[in-house]
């Protein structure tokens, strides 16, 4: 965990107005109970995990395809080619969203806005470091030109359900 107490709390912060925020059906199926807090979504989000990145097209059409997401400091961050499609889109509109949906015991989506913040060389210490923990001390020289992004969250939700109740739910609906 690389988050400070100061990203905790608003991590928790958008948790909660996310929430408030979402819509009745949302809110029905994503119940208190099954809601992380803050410092269990760090725990859940540390290595690299699977995140599946939507950016859209000039013509409005969704393009969704996987990153490797990277949880630093309460934000997702991700690689790129330089040319690549999703940082041409990114460049022309920054909204994005993103899951991380392991199984059906776990699900975190973002809706934000991608902030592309340079090569390798010129990220801060500490998500250099992330990355050299993750990927090991060559993590840089994987593809030269790439560069990454983050995502500056607006709406973030969490769903975790635990295994034993997620079989009594099939039960119930069998």
């Amino acid at each position: 965990m690389h988050e400070t107490p100061a990203d905790l709390e608003r991590l928790q912060q958008l948790l909660d107005e996310s929430d408030t925020r979402g819509g009745a059906h949302l809110r029905a199926v994503i119940t208190d109970e099954r809601r992380l807090s803050a410092a269990d979504l760090t725990e859940q989000l540390t290595g690299m995990k699977l995140l599946t990145l939507a950016t859209t097209s000039s013509t409005g059409a969704p393009i969704a395809a996987p990153v490797d997401g990277i949880f630093y400091r309460s934000e997702f961050w991700f690689g790129s080619a330089l040319n690549s499609l999703r940082f041409q889109h990114i460049r022309q509109r920054s909204q994005v969203s993103a899951t991380h949906l392991p199984d059906e015991h776990l699900g975190i989506t973002i809706h934000g806005e991608a902030h592309i913040e340079g090569a390798p060389d010129t990220l801060p210490q500490g998500f250099r470091d992330l990355c050299v923990e993750i990927y090991g001390d060559r993590w840089d020289e994987w593809g030269e030109g790439s560069l990454y992004a983050r995502i500056q969250p607006r709406r973030m939700f969490t769903f975790s359900l635990d295994p034993a109740e997620a079989e009594r739910l099939t039960a119930e609906m069998t």
